[in-house]
């Protein structure tokens, strides 16, 4: 202990460590105040209240319908893009004509704000005039319009979908980067032995490539369960609260309902479930790279016959 009091490095590190510390302490701390006091609708502390604000969370079915649906949405939208992006990523780090074009192409959509994006979408599927109605209408693969954003299971897939296609450049940039991180010798040894593409893909790649692989994972989840443009610019949790997520949901009891209290209760909530999340995610793939760990170094056994 006193040796790393003594280290420089620490004390070089320590007035980040602490505006860090302080940056994202302090609002914590705040958010679990405000939680449990009676906030009036103007942001006036009335009285402690104790729990109060999470009793209310408890018993509100719209809070419990929207948590369940911030699960569908972070897991689908999570799956989606990681499942469609290791392919593109694959096919981007191939060498042919065009790759840094392709690469820009792919890339461009990162660049545009998520509120442009889920506006041009809602202006796409637009029930009346919409891009996407009369495209479909005049290929005759529909009769009459679609109402996409006008039910809330319909448009709630809709969003999905979006949330998938916006996610995809991120995804594919950390997997890309993974790619052209591997030794290419490793490669050429398993081409001389006659390995195939896909025992290359399924014996070499994925395995290097699953620290990415979990890094993707981790800011796909904080970034899609935070995510509040897509839903609030497209449908703004309706139709009747039917495509709600938590951070929707907290934003309609915060600035249109006035309930501050309630609103950092369930700020607070999201910001444990996430760090559960992180914790329980960062420990089971610790626990897996051990055991593997511990299975590589066991030693073979002897063959029989064989000098011991």
């Amino acid at each position: 202990m006193r040796a790393l009091l003594k280290s420089p490095a620490l004390w070089m590190i320590l007035p980040s460590f602490a505006l860090t510390m302080f940056v994202i302490g302090y609002p914590i701390l705040d958010l679990a105040w405000t939680s449990l006091q009676e906030v009036s609708r103007f942001g006036k502390l009335l009285g402690f209240a104790g729990t109060m604000n999470y009793g209310e969370l408890v018993g509100d079915q719209l809070f419990i319908d929207s948590l369940v649906r911030t699960g569908i949405w972070t897991a689908c939208v999570v799956t989606g893009a990681i499942v469609i992006s290791l392919p593109v990523a694959l096919i981007l780090n191939e060498d042919f004509i065009g790759r840094g074009v392709a690469r820009i192409i792919i890339m461009l959509p990162w660049s545009i704000s998520l509120t442009m994006t889920a506006v041009v979408w809602r202006w796409a599927l637009n029930g009346r005039a919409g891009l996407f109605n009369a495209t479909f209408m005049n290929l005759g693969w529909m009769q009459e319009p679609v109402e996409w954003l006008a039910t809330a299971q319909l448009g709630f897939t809709v969003e999905i979908m979006v949330g998938i296609l916006v996610s995809i450049p991120f995804t594919t940039t950390i997997f890309l980067g993974g790619l052209s991180s591997m030794p290419q010798d490793v490669y050429e040894a398993a081409y001389v032995d006659g390995a195939s593409r896909w025992q290359q893909f399924r014996h070499i790649t994925l395995p290097l490539l699953k620290p990415f692989m979990n890094i993707a994972i981790v800011l796909n989840v904080i970034y899609v369960f935070n995510s509040f443009p897509i839903i609030w610019v497209m449908t703004e949790g309706g139709p009747a609260n039917g495509t709600d997520i938590l951070v929707t949901y907290l934003y309609k009891l915060a600035f249109r309902f006035g309930q501050l209290g309630k609103a950092s209760a369930i700020s607070l909530a999201m910001f444990f479930i996430l760090f559960a999340f992180t914790l329980l995610y960062v420990w089971l793939v610790m626990r897996g790279e051990g055991e593997t760990g511990a299975d590589s170094d066991e030693p073979a056994p002897e063959e029989e016959g064989a000098p011991a």
